[in-house]
């Protein structure tokens, strides 16, 4: 008779954790494509709590920006990324094109800061004082 029961509990917990919800959308549901440029832009603005801003501050949050930016509020993204979760396969498609396009504004931003050093480079070598090139000039 244990044995029934222990066996009666493991499947009642086996079942009771599988199970696959996918809530009811949302009536003001924020569409797939504005979710997932809007997750790229939080992405990108809970990084920053890191970084120093142009006045030295830390910590500063930067999402309500975003909020604005899109004209939601927090409570629609909740609601909207709540219903995105519960569909795991599209959430991860989701993810990926923001993992994917953060990617690409990385390597477009990496070739712009090269091309600026290099530029800055080709400056400094014009100018009159240049320590590397006097050294070059001055005779042993």
């Amino acid at each position: 008779m244990k044995k029934l029961y222990f066996l009666l509990l493991v499947l009642l917990i086996f079942v009771s954790c599988t199970s696959n919800t996918i809530y009811k959308k949302p009536k003001d549901l924020i569409p797939k494509d504005t979710m997932v440029m809007l997750l790229e832009d939080l992405f990108i603005a809970s990084s920053t709590r890191s970084i120093k801003n142009k006045f030295l501050q830390k910590n500063i949050e930067y999402s309500y920006l975003v909020y604005e930016k899109y004209k939601i509020d927090s409570t629609r993204f909740q609601k909207s990324n709540f219903y995105y979760t519960t569909n795991i396969e599209e959430y991860n498609e989701m993810l990926q094109q923001v993992h994917d396009n953060l990617k690409a504004k990385r390597g477009l931003y990496v070739q712009k800061n090269k091309e600026t050093d290099s530029i800055s480079l080709l400056e400094l070598k014009k100018t009159d004082f240049n320590p590397v090139l006097d050294k070059e000039k001055q005779p042993q």
